[in-house]
């Protein structure tokens, strides 16, 4: 008896492990997200709703509608806006804060090559142990650090973030207050030069030998790209 096989057969690709975890890529664009958010209040705040420049317009505004204030007044209610947006600097904290707090859980049931931690080794390994390849060995383990260096960052930023946030039940801590302020304050900048230089070594990437870097943070990309 003869056996006909159907000839179209169709053929069963074995699945293959994302780049990037849909977890992960979550993480990173909300990450991004509330970053831009947290930071553009800030910056609102030393522009737009500056106490001295938002007071004049205030009183000025006000005056020619025969209404008159002074100048503590017009302080005052500048002083009420800036704390509002103040209010939403807040709320992106949390949210930051919620978010580094899933991120720290996510290193633990990652993948086992998805994890920064082993990534941070296997750069290492390769640069100082195996000694092959050194240049990529070195940009990768420079690249690798940098993200270490970003996530100690946010998390000083979530710290004395979250301190400001309920200084009014650690009045015990009030005197450094000041300290925990610049220390806050100077992290944003350090955080701001970190997304500059991830930025720029993206577009030098795409035009190099790392295309697609950006629609591997979207799709997941491949993982024998990694």
């Amino acid at each position: 008896m003869t056996f006909i096989e159907p000839n179209n057969k169709e053929a069963q690709e074995i699945p293959k492990n994302k780049r990037y975890s849909v977890s992960i890529r979550l993480w990173h664009w909300l990450n991004f997200i509330v970053i831009s958010g947290s930071l553009a209040t800030v910056l609102i705040n030393a522009t737009i709703t500056d106490n001295r420049n938002v007071s004049g317009i205030i009183s000025a505004e006000l005056q020619k509608n025969g209404v008159s204030l002074t100048a503590q007044q017009g302080k005052s209610a500048a002083h009420a806006l800036s704390d509002s947006v103040w209010a939403v600097h807040i709320y992106f904290g949390y949210v930051l804060a919620a978010l580094f707090l899933f991120r720290i859980i996510l290193e633990f049931f990652e993948l086992a090559d998805q994890k920064l931690i082993r990534k941070i080794k296997a750069a290492y390994h390769q640069y100082h142990v195996i000694k092959q390849n050194r240049m990529l060995a070195r940009h990768e383990l420079t690249v690798k650090s940098l993200y270490a260096t970003f996530y100690v960052l946010l998390f000083i930023m979530v710290i004395t973030g979250l301190f400001l946030a309920f200084e009014d039940a650690l009045v015990a801590y009030r005197s450094i207050r000041h300290s925990v302020k610049e220390v806050h304050g100077f992290c944003m900048y350090l955080i701001l030069a970190f997304i500059f230089v991830h930025l720029l070594g993206v577009i030098m990437a795409e035009q190099k030998d790392g295309r697609g870097i950006v629609s591997d943070m979207i799709n997941g990309g491949d993982s024998s790209k990694a």
